[in-house]
């Protein structure tokens, strides 16, 4: 997901997309300790998206 992709959303849209990615996050650490994960590269791929969301959240919150 770009920061561009994540700029545009509204605050409820990113509290979803948020709470979408730390569950895929969780999905995927199980994965990764049982050998079940195919897509290595997609584990850091999700923590940096949680990482933009955050910021795009708290640049928001700091606007208002």
């Amino acid at each position: 997901m770009k920061i561009q992709d994540i700029k545009v959303l509204s605050d409820d849209q990113l509290a979803d997309e948020l709470a979408k990615q730390k569950k895929s996050q969780f999905n995927m650490r199980f994965q990764k300790a049982t050998g079940q994960i195919e897509k290595t590269h997609r584990v850091n791929e999700v923590r940096k998206d949680i990482a933009r969301i955050r910021t795009v959240l708290r640049t928001k919150q700091a606007q208002a």
